[in-house]
């Protein structure tokens, strides 16, 4: 019972700093998730949020996509007691001796197919991979990041965010997707 009202108060305080900004009838309105950042007392509670839901997953590293991902994940990860992995966009290996996988997305919320990866040593055959970002709308680079994933020979778990503006339910089915809200659902 405990867990359901500390999960309703944290959806409510997202929902209360959250704000669209511009007109959402044309194509420049954003989303504007800076509320989420400045308060101390949500960004303390958005670690263990997002972790609560793969928790019995026991996943043993959690990655995140640059730039929001890599905000988040760290949260998750040491809610978790887990390592931390980011996942660069269109990064170059440091060095020629720098192993990287690397995968090319499906098209993302701004139509982009961006170059994903991280250096291999990173992750191994006998981990349990969790995606945590900040939103998920196409998938498109939940799959990029779960192509690595399968590339690295690891388990995926699943991508836990704080908002799922997912259309299609077979992406949402094949990531693995649980959110803390639904776009529908916010202001």
């Amino acid at each position: 019972m405990k867990a359901d009202s500390s999960r309703r108060r944290l959806v409510e305080r997202l929902r209360g700093s959250f704000a669209w900004r511009g007109d959402r009838t044309d194509d420049r309105s954003r989303a504007d998730v800076t509320g989420w950042w400045r308060d101390p007392g949500l960004l303390a509670e958005l670690g263990p949020g997002l972790a609560d839901s793969f928790r019995e997953e026991a996943p043993t590293v959690v990655i995140g996509v640059e730039s929001r991902g890599s905000l988040l994940g760290p949260l998750v990860a040491l809610d978790l007691g887990v390592g931390f992995v980011e996942v660069r966009k269109d990064h170059p290996p440091l060095a020629d001796s720098d192993v990287w996988l690397r995968r090319t997305t499906p098209p993302d919320y701004r139509d982009r197919h961006l170059g994903l990866g991280f250096p291999r040593r990173l992750l191994s055959g006998s981990d349990r991979v969790l995606l945590v970002d900040d939103w998920i709308d196409t998938g498109g680079q939940a799959l990029g990041a779960l192509g690595l994933v399968e590339d690295s020979g690891a388990s995926w778990v699943g991508a836990s965010v704080i908002v799922d503006s997912l259309e299609s339910s077979e992406i949402r089915r094949r990531l693995n997707v649980r959110s803390l809200v639904r776009q529908r659902d916010l202001p």
